[in-house]
């Protein structure tokens, strides 16, 4: 037997039988450091051929092998005293006997050693086929094909299905440092796993991913600065036209880069345009000022020129021009704009402070001008004020920046003015070229932004998320590996596991990562995918609540018996047709993004029932025929079986008669009159009938009774699926039968003598007919009435002995489950001994599902000294649970009445609408007529569509909701699960 230990890190071959002692023998090609002599294997009568990129070692009993410290090698744990030893990522370790054949045993510590080795490994099952001592060491590629075969067995058997939640399991992910980013992208662009937090205790600031946190959140600042700017310029960023991947490290550099480039040139430039038209609104408002004031200020005519007439003008000049050489004291001028909301505050106080002092002219800008402060276009208003003395100028100019005027400078003399104002001219035209040059470049920096920011966003959005699910894992005792645990779903352990390798491939790391199912006690989250056609359904049942882990799904009986039990309340064929074809255009342009991207709520919830009010439209045009209603209107689609000639023929209705009595009657116990049922739905002959009222309220009702024990019988029998799937055949004699038992003796008893009086009694004798009514309370009270005639011999001891059945099945359903289950707790049980358990992470609590033992894998993740049974809560669940169940039949029965009420309602409103409004339109048949039938039908189709079909359709929807989720879903739908919620970047993914 070898013996021997590898120390060298650069080892990447594997011991053969033959070496000497404390060698290890090198792939063919390589040698160790030191070496002068390449041992081949194939020297010694071994293969050449697959040899894995890993050691295989073997040392004495008193020593550990240790093999690591290379670079991207992470340590491998070798088993002491083992002959030829392998590490299995599932805790067992491979030990050779004397015959050379490998055989497995359990060790929670080989773990560690298993998720740090440099190559995957075989299923338990697969190494028992490698006799090591006569069959080469298999290669990386046929150990990677084994485990996606046994990922691939595992999930084959947990094909997801909408009848039921699928089977999800706990696993560990185990993630190579520098292969963790690469491998959570894939997943996240697959969206597979949802993520638990191993650190609840760690703060988010203490996390070892906090600064990449940090950084991503400083380049979204960026993002909403640059975005900022672009609506600031009337650009909308458009989205993002393909989803990115997550951007690699240097990649993420170079976007922060670019990005705060960009960021500081929009706002060099954008300070530098706003410089710029602030100081060209200056200028401009100075040149107005000038301009006004010049008007204002002119000098006077030259002497022997007619004298100017004195206008009361502001335009005119301020002073008179005859006065000038009158004047000894020198007049002072203050100019400037001011905001026209304050001229009239300003005036007031430069009056008032300066007692009259000054002359002030104000006149408005030929121009409007915007408010650098607000963006407004204001039209401002310059002002002039002359005044003498230096004391009267401070408080002038004190009140102006009171006011926030813009004060200009006003020059004294004429060709000082004139001057100043060419002055202003050239200043004004460079720097519009110069503005206009500045808003170019700024446009091309915007249209670079517009370009790149989406795409940027989306990249730092997904970078985010990694570092946010990296905050979740913990590290291995060796601080070289990440650990994650998740929510997968069986079904796809196989694309978990491609994802992962493709992930260490693209970030060329030599360590694959790879998953391994762990045990738990924990109920696991619900998946059921949907697509478009089922997703509406199925929120009706996840608003009621989220299916537990594995129950029955109430979605897919749903998607027939919802749109059937609203259609018996809104059955009519006409506005059953409006509302599918109001659907059907929604389902035909459903991939329009008009309709997709809408903003208002209430059409993106009618969008996203499309095929539910699909469903409900074409049911109700089928329940429509069965009334035979289009519009409150018969239809005759086959001959009516009632033949009023025939009536006519066998009565003496002569024609004083028929002028006597509007009300004919048809007695169908004359031969001829009645011909049998009519062939579908409702005979049209019963629309013209004073009784039609009468005969179609008792259909209703009876159908209305019948399809509700229908229905609440098939959810009875759906709990038969949840008992068997989850282990509990007692439910079936204890809970499943007293329930049946007690629904069909009462109420199915109760639908037994509506068919059989059906059946029994036609319309030659329908006036001696017994009433059930009568019958079935006369059941409750175990008598009869002589008054009212039995259905069939021996009626009355039928009723006793159902009756008695029920009661009977009371106290079953009451303390069966209760005794049972205390029965089983008494019965002595052979105690597990308790596994070898040691903790994978670091803080991890001995007991969580990190590690598990044997006892574990063996009772299904439940361990042997769970928690004892509390009988009187038991006892008080199974107690409300039979209360409830009883008295529920009673008035879910009831319940199911409103059928009946809402069919009627719904009938009676289209007849009155289709009388006092449809009907007035026909008053004739000339032109006029015609006229007056388009605003009389314009009234018709709007009380149509508003209360027939969006009121009216309303009330049934939700009348059929309360039915589904109290009278159906309560039978068998506990619904205290919750959802897998998957980490992916692309919205939807189950979908």
């Amino acid at each position: 037997m070898l013996r021997g230990s590898c120390r060298s890190p650069a080892v990447r071959g594997a011991l053969r039988p033959g070496a000497r002692r404390g060698r290890a023998v090198p792939p063919r090609g390589r040698a160790l450091p030191g070496e002068e002599e390449v041992l081949d294997p194939g020297r010694a009568g071994g293969s050449a051929a697959g040899w894995p990129r890993g050691g295989e070692c073997a040392g004495p009993d008193s020593e550990a092998a240790e093999w690591g410290g290379g670079r991207g090698v992470p340590k491998v744990l070798c088993q002491p005293g083992a002959g030829h030893g392998r590490v299995w990522p599932s805790g067992p370790v491979c030990r050779g006997d004397s015959a050379g054949t490998a055989r497995l045993r359990r060790r929670d510590t080989a773990a560690t050693s298993a998720l740090l080795s440099p190559f995957p490994s075989l299923t338990p099952e697969e190494a028992l086929s490698f006799p090591f001592s006569s069959r080469p060491v298999p290669s990386r590629s046929v150990l990677c094909r084994a485990r996606v075969c046994a990922l691939t067995r595992a999930g084959a058997g947990a094909m997801g299905s909408l009848f039921r939640s699928e089977e999800v399991c706990l696993a560990q992910l185990f993630l190579q440092s520098a292969s963790a980013y690469s491998c959570i992208s894939e997943l996240g662009e697959r969206g597979l796993l949802e993520f638990r937090d191993l650190n609840p205790k760690v703060s988010p600031f203490q996390r070892r991913f906090v600064g990449e946190v940090r950084r991503c959140e400083e380049m979204e600042k960026t993002f909403t600065f640059l975005q900022q700017e672009l609506r600031a310029a009337g650009r909308v960023p458009g989205p993002c036209p393909e989803s990115p991947r997550a951007p690699a490290a240097r990649e993420a550099l170079r976007v922060q880069e670019q990005s705060e480039q960009l960021a500081q040139e929009l706002r060099e430039v954008s300070r530098n345009r706003a410089s710029l038209r602030g100081r060209l609104r200056d200028l401009r408002q100075y040149l107005h000022v000038l301009r006004e004031g010049q008007r204002f200020t002119s000098l006077p005519a030259p002497l022997g020129s007619p004298p100017r007439p004195r206008a009361l003008s502001e335009r005119e000049p301020l002073l008179d021009p005859s006065l000038h050489r009158h004047l000894e004291r020198k007049i002072n001028f203050v100019a400037g704009v001011i905001h026209p909301w304050r001229v009239t505050a300003f005036e007031r106080l430069l009056w008032r402070a300066c007692r009259g002092y000054l002359v002030a002219s104000f006149v408005e800008m030929p121009e409007p001008m915007e408010d650098l402060a607000t963006g407004e276009s204001i039209t401002w208003v310059i002002f002039l004020i002359s005044y003498w003395g230096e004391q009267i100028g401070q408080k002038i100019r004190k009140i102006s920046d009171c006011f926030h005027c813009q004060v200009y400078t006003y020059p004294e003399s004429e060709d000082s003015r004139t001057e100043a104002i060419s002055r202003l001219h050239g200043q004004i035209q460079e720097l519009s070229v110069t503005l206009e040059e500045t808003e170019k470049y700024l446009a091309e920096v915007l249209d670079k932004v517009a370009q790149v920011l989406p795409t940027w966003r989306v990249q730092v959005q997904k970078m985010k998320a990694i570092y946010l699910v990296l905050n979740q894992c913990s590290f291995d005792v060796t601080k070289k590996c990440l650990i994650a645990e998740v929510w997968c779903p069986v079904r796809d352990l196989t694309q978990v596991q491609d994802a992962l390798r493709q992930g260490s491939y693209q970030s060329g790391s030599s360590v694959e990562c790879f998953v391994q199912r762990v045990p738990t006690s924990e109920s696991p989250p619900t998946l059921i995918r949907t697509n478009k056609f089922t997703a509406g359904f199925q929120s009706i049942v996840d608003a009621y609540g989220v299916a537990s882990y594995q129950e029955v799904n109430p979605a897919p009986y749903a998607i027939i018996t919802f749109p059937f039990i609203f259609a018996i309340m809104f059955g009519d064929v006409g506005h059953g047709l409006l509302m599918f074809l109001f659907a059907l255009w929604m389902v035909l342009y459903e991939d329009s993004p008009r309709l997709r991207q809408g903003t208002n709520e209430i059409w993106l919830t009618f969008f996203e029932g499309r095929y539910l009010i699909l469903l409900m439209g074409a049911f109700s045009i089928y329940t429509g025929f069965i009334y035979n209603e289009c519009f409150s209107k018969a239809t005759a689609i086959f001959p009516s079986a009632w033949s009023v000639a025939t009536m006519a023929n066998h009565s003496s209705w002569s024609s004083a008669y028929l002028a006597t009595h509007p009300s004919l009657t048809l007695d169908p116990n004359v031969t001829g009159v009645f011909r049998g049922p009519y062939p579908f739905g409702i005979d049209p002959i019963w629309s013209l009938a004073t009784n039609h009222l009468n005969f179609l309220n008792s259909f209703k009702m009876k159908m209305s009774v019948v399809l509700g024990i229908v229905h609440m019988g098939f959810g009875v029998v759906l709990g038969v699926f949840n008992h068997v799937h989850f282990q509990q055949r007692h439910r079936l004699v204890l809970e499943f039968l007293p329930e049946m038992i007690f629904l069909l003796a009462l109420f199915g008893y109760l639908v037994f003598l509506i068919f059989y009086k059906w059946i029994k009694f036609s319309a030659a004798d329908s006036l001696v007919a017994p009433s059930i009514l009568i019958h079935f309370i006369d059941m409750f009270l175990f008598t009869s009435n002589a008054e009212n005639l039995p259905l069939y011999p021996g009626q009355v001891p039928v009723q006793m002995v159902l009756v008695v059945l029920a009661l009977a099945s009371v106290p079953v359903l009451l303390l069966g489950t209760p005794l049972y289950q205390w029965c089983r707790q008494r019965a002595p049980r052979t105690p597990l001994a308790p596994g070898e358990q040691e903790p994978l992470l670091e803080g991890q609590e001995a007991g969580n599902s990190v590690n598990a033992t044997t006892a574990d894998v063996e009772s299904g993740g439940h361990s042997p000294d769970a928690k004892h049974l509390d009988f009187a809560e038991v006892f008080m669940h199974q107690a409300i649970h039979t209360i409830e169940y009883c008295l529920g039949c009673v008035s879910n029965t009831a319940s199911y009445l409103r059928l009946w009420a809402l069919s009627l309602a719904h009938a009676q409103l289209s007849e009155v609408l289709w009388t006092m409004v449809m009907r007035n339109g026909f008053v004739g048949l000339s032109y006029v007529g015609g006229v007056v039938l388009v605003p009389v039908f314009a009234a018709f189709a709007v009380l149509t569509v508003a209360i027939l079909l969006v009121m009216e359709g309303l009330s049934a929807f939700l009348h059929a909701l309360r039915l589904h989720w109290v009278e159906f879903q309560n039978k068998f739908y506990v619904g205290a699960g919750y959802k897998l919620c998957p980490f992916a970047f692309a919205p939807d993914t189950w979908e």
